[in-house]
């Protein structure tokens, strides 16, 4: 009965730390950036003469766990390589390392997991996406260390997550084309601009740690204009995609809608006024990828071929 209890316990303390890592890590924000991997999957089904079906569903799977793994792995990676940091800044001095909820080394097991999930599902997926792996690795995972060095460290983590299109369409298709390639780096806009917007509530805590980012090299109302402008040219890149695709009335829509959102969330947000920040990243920025994916899928299925 001993035995059993310690067993029972012993599950019990790493379900709730695994459910600790989950949250440190906004699991729920890997939304972000599956829905453009699924857009990519969705048109590289079209490429291949399908534009009706799904790609196979094991395909789809595997890209999920990919998506699931690459993006942990770099969460995780990044709360390690930045645990001083931020325990030492206001806002993120409640996070589970600095806060003690946990220690470094579950933290770097759970990114070897997440590393070795990723890794896997890259095998299962072709032997292209598996010969490719460790440069996507290398991008997620190295981003942690840019806002030592580069005020364009926001492009760094767009790079970073823009590589997920591109992955899923060699995943479908087994070769490059031109739709993802400017896909991926639509969403290397899309994330780096609205990351720009979140980096002004850490501006006075760069300029004391000696961290780098757009709103400290130039000011916060300059560094939201650069933000704006980088929106546009990621719709831009969105209609190019629409027009290489073969996509239809819906899908451009669905564009102009997309446009509303972001057009919305930097009316939010403004130098003096950061009290809307989350719901502009966190809530209308899951609206953007999940909104355009829908369209996407109901142009493919809705527009007679």
């Amino acid at each position: 009965m001993a035995v059993r209890r310690g067993a029972l316990a012993g599950a019990v303390a790493a379900w709730r730390r695994l459910r600790t890592i989950l949250e440190m890590i906004k699991f729920e924000h890997t939304l972000f950036a599956l829905p453009f991997a699924l857009i990519s999957a969705v048109l590289a089904a079209g490429r291949l003469g399908r534009p009706h079906s799904l790609p196979a569903g094991s395909t789809l799977g595997w890209i999920l766990l990919a998506m699931i793994g690459a993006r942990s792995a770099a969460m995780a990676f990044n709360r390690i390589v930045d645990a001083r940091y931020d325990a030492a800044n206001p806002r993120t001095v409640a996070r589970a390392i600095p806060a003690g909820a946990l220690t470094v080394r579950q933290v770097g097991a759970f990114t070897a997991g997440a590393v070795a999930l990723f890794l896997y599902a890259a095998y299962r997926l072709n032997p292209l996406c598996m010969a490719l792996s460790p440069l996507a690795l290398a991008a997620v995972l190295g981003y942690s260390y840019t806002k030592r060095f580069t005020s364009l460290s926001h492009l760094a983590l767009g790079f970073a997550i823009g590589i997920a299109p591109i992955g899923a369409w060699l995943a479908v298709t087994g070769h490059f084309a031109p739709e993802p390639l400017l896909l991926g780096a639509a969403v290397m806009l899309w994330i780096g601009g609205f990351d720009v917007i979140y980096a002004l509530q850490d501006v006075d805590f760069d300029h004391r740690a000696g961290l780098h980012s757009l709103p400290r090299a130039i000011g916060m109302g300059p560094a939201l204009l650069v933000s704006r402008l980088v929106h546009v040219a990621m719709l831009g890149l969105l209609a190019v995609v629409g027009v290489l695709a073969g996509l239809h009335t819906i899908y451009f829509a669905g564009l102009v809608a997309v446009a509303a959102l972001i057009a919305y969330e930097h009316a939010l947000v403004s130098p003096g006024d950061l009290s809307r920040l989350n719901v502009a990243f966190f809530t209308l920025n899951g609206w953007v990828s999940v909104s355009l994916l829908v369209f996407v899928v109901l142009d493919r299925w809705m527009t007679p071929r």
